[in-house]
This record gives C-alpha cells, sequence and structure tokens, in this order.
C-alpha cells in the first residue's frame, strides 16, 4: 500500500463538491460587499485549499493512520511551538506565521486529530482502559488549545471526540460516570477561563445585562439577522456590518452580514446547502465497511456539524458566542484549507467503498 497514488478523477465527489463550492462563492460574494481585500485574500485561500483538495485525492489516509503515533506527537509539538514562536493578536497566542502567511493550526490539524483517534479506537476494545486511553488522547490536545486562549476551537476539539467515542459503541454509563466527574471540577475550569470568556457565558445567560460590554456582540449579530427582514436589505446596503456596528462582520458573524444583506432567503440557501453537505458526509460514513474508515468519516462530519451548529447558533442568540467560524464561508485561510482537505478525505473514503464494491461484484 503506497501513501501516494496517481490522480483518478474518479474520486472526485461532485455531491462533496458542488455545495461547498457554492458555500465558498457565497463567502466571496459577501466579502466583496465588506472588503476588496479581504476578497482577493478569500479567493487566494480557496484556491489554496481547491489545490490541498486534488493533493490530498492522493493520499492514503489508511497509511496515515499507520503513522498515528509520530502524527499524534507532531500534533502536540506544533500546538506547543505555538507558545514559543506564535504571535499574538487580540490577546491570543494561536498563529505562527510561515513565509509572510500566519497559519492557524488549531484549525489545521483537526483532521490529523481525527485520524489519530479513529486509528486508536479501530485497533482498541470496547473495554474501560480503552475509554480512558481516548480521553488521555484527547486532553493534551484540548488543554493546549484552550490555553491558547481558543475556546471554541477546543470545544470542536472535545465534542469530535466523544462523538466518534460514541460511534465507537462504548456503553453509556461510560459517558455517565466521566460526566459526574468532570462536573466535580467544574468550577475550578470555569476559574481557568479567561474574563471575557466567562462574561460572554453570563451574557449568553442574560443577552440584555451588558448591552455596550459582555452582550453586545450577541445583540448587534441580532439586530443585523432581524433588519435583514425576508429579502435582505439588498447587496452592499447592510448597515450593521457595513458601518462596523456589527463586530468580527467577516468571521464569527459573517452569517449575520450575510442575513442583512440577503435576508431570510439568503440564510434558508446557506442552511440548505449545509444540509446537502452533511447528509453527503453522513452517508458516507454509512456507506464504509471498516471500523477505521467509519471513524474517520463520523469524525470529519462531526467536525463540520458542530463548526456549522455553533456559529450559526450563536448568531441566532440560542447559543453563548465562543469564536467559532462558519465553514467554507467565515473569512480566514486556515479554515479555508482545512475544510478543503476534510473533504479530500471523505471523497478517497467513498471513492474507496465503490471500488471495493466493484471487486466484490466481480
Amino acid at each position: 500500500m503506497q501513501l501516494l497514488r496517481s490522480f483518478s478523477i474518479h474520486r472526485i465527489d461532485l455531491f462533496l463538491l458542488l455545495p461547498a463550492l457554492a458555500l465558498w462563492g457565497i463567502s466571496l460574494l459577501v466579502l466583496s460587499s465588506i472588503s476588496p481585500i479581504l476578497l482577493r485574500q478569500q479567493f487566494l485561500y480557496g484556491l489554496a485549499g481547491i489545490f490541498l483538495y486534488f493533493v490530498f485525492l492522493n493520499f492514503d489516509y489508511r497509511i496515515l493512520g499507520a503513522f498515528s503515533k509520530p502524527i499524534y506527537i507532531g500534533i502536540l509539538l506544533i500546538l506547543g511551538l505555538i507558545f514559543i514562536i506564535g504571535f499574538e493578536s487580540k490577546g491570543a497566542v494561536r498563529w505562527i506565521e510561515i513565509f509572510g502567511v500566519s497559519f492557524q493550526f488549531s484549525e489545521l490539524l483537526k483532521p490529523f486529530f481525527v485520524i489519530v483517534l479513529a486509528y486508536f479506537l479501530s485497533k482498541s476494545a470496547h473495554t474501560f482502559s480503552t475509554f480512558l486511553k481516548s480521553i488521555l488522547i484527547l486532553f493534551p490536545v484540548f488543554f493546549l488549545v484552550l490555553r491558547q486562549p481558543d475556546l471554541g476551537n477546543a470545544i470542536i476539539y472535545f465534542i469530535t471526540a466523544f462523538c466518534m467515542m460514541l460511534s465507537f459503541g462504548f456503553p453509556f454509563r461510560y459517558f455517565l460516570g466521566l460526566g459526574v466527574l468532570v462536573l466535580i471540577p467544574m468550577p475550578i475550569f470555569f476559574n481557568l477561563l479567561h474574563d471575557y470568556q466567562r462574561q460572554r457565558i453570563f451574557s449568553f445567560l442574560n443577552s440584555t445585562s451588558d448591552p455596550f460590554g459582555s452582550s453586545y456582540n450577541a445583540i448587534q449579530a441580532l439586530i443585523a439577522i432581524g433588519s435583514g427582514e425576508f429579502l435582505g436589505k439588498g447587496f452592499g446596503q447592510a448597515t450593521q456590518s457595513n458601518l462596523r456596528f456589527l463586530p468580527e462582520r467577516h468571521t464569527d458573524f459573517i452569517f449575520a452580514t450575510m442575513s442583512e444583506n440577503f435576508g431570510f432567503i439568503g440564510g434558508f440557501i446557506v442552511m440548505s446547502l449545509f444540509l446537502w453537505l452533511l447528509f453527503r458526509m453522513y452517508k458516507i460514513s454509512l456507506l464504509t465497511t471498516d471500523t477505521f474508515s467509519y471513524l474517520v468519516a463520523t469524525g470529519l462530519f462531526y467536525v463540520v456539524l458542530t463548526h456549522a451548529f455553533f456559529n450559526i447558533g450563536m448568531n441566532l442568540g440560542i447559543l453563548p458566542i465562543v469564536g467559532i467560524t462558519l465553514p467554507l464561508v467565515s473569512y480566514g485561510g486556515s479554515s479555508l484549507l482545512t475544510n478543503f482537505i476534510i473533504l479530500s478525505i471523505l471523497s478517497v473514503i467513498r471513492s474507496e467503498e465503490k471500488r471495493s464494491k466493484i471487486f466484490e461484484i466481480r
């Protein structure tokens, strides 16, 4: 089995690629109403993501699984290295600059973490010892991301890992027991959060408690979405985003920006594209015939699902603001690259399953 294989157009899954390209196109459209610089950079990031999509079509993800131990060590080293050579922005150290380009490795490492955990579980029994070892694999990654601080991505790693463990088939009593153990030190964990993170939780519980402080982002997002009404204010006519009342209008709150421009119809189209994409990802996970492929597909599905659910939820005010991007739509190179890598791995999984079924028929 070779790590690199010859290119085959049959590995491309159009049912994954088409909604992804449509979401990227919506991102470019929304960003063009904000800034031509952001538009140009997002366009170039997208081209780089498409390039990586085709690169990873030639990778055998099973071989990556066989190298899961060095990959996991590499993940920990990179996340640790961020604190040494990374640069600070807005009070967080999350980025490393390479040749003038900033990379957020807590984003880029997600598919590789999924492969590491999937390989470990696929080679293990459904025992309590395996369950504890899975927690030990997750905890260093979760802690390093949380200390950047990056609560949003830490949540993604946590939820993805636990959903993979549930899908693997651990008895539910293991999770109940762990939940009790987690609740006991919860006050200590809460104190480890930064002040602004605690304020976001308080403002979620009482969204009007501090309209000019911790509640400001949530209130402005709701105003932007509500003012878009059914058809939106029109392209480039969004006052909340264009006049900068809406913070992080191009990243965390791009859904609110889009909704103000294009209204309920725009939001419906975006959510429909995500439903299409997620349904296809879920279907691919069901079509797998071995545990490793199933867990990889399931883990990647939950990465995208959790991102979309939390981002849209915090834009609508039904979830606390934790700084999670909207896949393929939010501005950012690391996020775009990660999602195209995810789509590529899933396309390979689907093509491998189709090929194995052809061999079975023969």
